[in-house]
């Protein structure tokens, strides 16, 4: 891999737009009787015989150790007095897309990311305002005043720094990482809390003796490149506070996909299942958060030997909920022949998205 050198560019002006809450959020907004309680957006296990899974639930109910993708067994486990509500889905993504035009009167460099999050780009915007602060403020009160929701706002010179910035303070919040102050925020900070490092790459860095932001300054280029390849590239620079990646207003997700790598290898059956049922899990609330159906299931599975293959299914009828992607998933799985050599990754990815619809019949009580 060729190595450039750095080069940091601070004159862009990006905001993170993270909607606080937004499910459970616009709930509440509606039904006013719910503020103050523990509500979780999923399926109520008490009526589905332990099934479910929650897609988000409001911060009262996080105390609880609630989050997205646990199963609402195990939520309900935590916090038997939640209310659990299994969603309007369609509501969520109209409001959504009513967020998304106060965005786009700022600035057409709009990328979402999902139906609740946005990056900006308003370096160049449609009033002329120099301040992007002052812009995150604007779209702040225009959200509440127009939508009656509240939204967390991230600012800084690229994308990464906005998107910590806007995780930094919660809900409500407003913080601005100036190009000379991206340093000091970054030593400070957890790694598991630097955006696209996941829990595996986590361990990773633990067991390289990185721990925060500044554990990974102290790591020589060559060394993370050889450690973690073209994502070690990145952490390097992500480090010292430098990302390139533009807004980009055309964004079309094409799949959402979820994969594992066990360092123990999987042959028992049941553990498979299991396995593959978490990925699914993850897949469908992904899907609930970006409001798209999906038309086709993949399934990746890697052996011991590292051969690797990819088998699909394709639905009747366009869905998003947990049980239909587990149950085409594990029927992929029981479809290929037999392989004792152990697995070690699985992988569950849904393809053939669309937006969803109110003309599209979806279980949601699973």
């Amino acid at each position: 891999m060729l190595i450039f050198p750095l080069k940091q560019d601070t004159s862009r002006k990006i905001i993170h737009i993270d909607m606080d809450a937004f499910f459970a959020a616009i709930e509440e907004r509606d039904q006013p009787h719910l503020v103050g309680k523990p509500v979780v957006i999923g399926a109520d296990p008490r009526l589905t015989g332990g099934r479910g899974v929650v897609s988000t639930c409001n911060y009262v109910a996080r105390t609880f150790g609630i989050h997205s993708a646990m199963s609402s067994k195990e939520a309900y486990e935590r916090c038997p007095q939640a209310i659990f509500i299994s969603g309007h889905y369609e509501k969520y993504r109209q409001v959504g897309l009513q967020a998304r035009e106060i965005f786009k009167r700022y600035t057409d460099l709009v990328e979402p990311m999902s139906i609740d999050e946005a990056y900006l780009d308003v370096t160049e915007n449609k009033f002329g305002i120099k301040s992007a602060i002052k812009i995150a403020k604007l779209i702040q009160h225009d959200i509440w005043r127009e939508l009656q929701l509240t939204c967390s706002a991230g600012v800084s010179y690229n994308k990464f720094l906005a998107k910590l910035a806007s995780d930094f303070e919660k809900p409500k919040g407003l913080t601005l990482i100036l190009p000379e102050e991206a340093q000091a925020f970054l030593a400070d900070l957890p790694i598991e809390k630097f955006h696209g490092v996941g829990k595996k790459s986590v361990q990773r860095l633990h067991d390289l003796g990185v721990f925060t932001g500044k554990d990974l300054l102290d790591l020589p280029e060559m060394t993370l490149i050889d450690q973690f390849g073209r994502f070690g590239y990145d952490l390097y620079r992500k480090a010292r506070g430098i990302s390139h990646s533009p807004v980009k207003p055309n964004r079309v997700r094409k799949s959402i996909g979820s994969e594992r790598t066990y360092a123990k290898l999987l042959y028992n059956e049941e553990d498979i299942q299991a396995e593959i049922n978490k990925n699914a899990r993850r897949v469908a609330n992904l899907l609930i958060k970006n409001g798209k159906l999906a038309k086709t299931i993949v399934l990746k599975i890697r052996y011991a030997d590292f051969s690797t293959l990819t088998r699909r299914h394709s639905l009747e009828q366009a869905r998003q909920d947990v049980e239909s992607i587990q149950q085409h998933a594990w029927q992929i799985f029981t479809e290929i022949e037999e392989n004792n050599s152990g697995i070690r990754l699985l992988g569950v990815t849904a393809t053939g998205l669309s937006d969803q619809g109110q003309d599209i019949l979806l279980d949601l009580e699973n």
